[in-house]
């Protein structure tokens, strides 16, 4: 073995896998903007107050936020989706790296959850979020949300347990 080779520590990989990790979201998420340049006033115009009105949950005094015109915000989907996208298949070489450094079984599992959720939810936008969009397939998109996140969760588990 190499004598100026020092292994490093399992909480020092850990930290490198972390910093790599932000590292990229933020090399992503400005490259995104750089990369789609209507996409600030594509945000502001999502997030203004008049975009968006109260409706009723069915027959119900529940009242949940919608877009006003869902389908006209595709620089904002856009987007998204292919933040989504990158992310969850950067997902994939973090959880290969995790092998590879011999992470604690409960940060592979969470890593392969994460993996899931975030191209769970790249194929969702994809699907529900375009020039089609209305008032019903924002509310199937938000409920397909729910159900990607106890699907990403029960993952998290049966990993954590099948790795022990």
């Amino acid at each position: 073995m190499n004598q100026n080779h020092i292994p490093l520590r399992p909480r020092h990989r850990e930290g490198i896998i972390t910093a790599v990790s932000v590292g990229f979201f933020f090399i992503l998420v400005g490259v995104i903007f750089v990369a789609t340049p209507p996409l600030y006033d594509g945000l502001r115009t999502f997030f203004s107050s008049d975009s968006w009105m109260k409706d009723n949950v069915g027959n119900t005094n529940v009242f949940i936020p919608v877009p006003v015109a869902p389908s006209a915000h595709l620089e904002v989907y856009r987007a998204a989706f292919e933040f989504c996208l990158i992310w969850g298949f950067f997902q994939i070489f973090i959880l290969v790296f995790r092998f590879v450094a011999g992470s604690p079984a409960d940060r592979k599992a969470r890593t392969a959850s994460n993996m899931t959720f975030w191209l769970g939810a790249s194929f969702l936008i994809n699907t529900y979020l375009n020039v089609t969009t209305t008032k019903e397939t924002w509310y199937t998109f938000w409920a397909a949300i729910i159900v990607l996140i106890g699907i990403t969760l029960i993952i998290r588990a049966a990993l954590r347990l099948a790795m022990k």
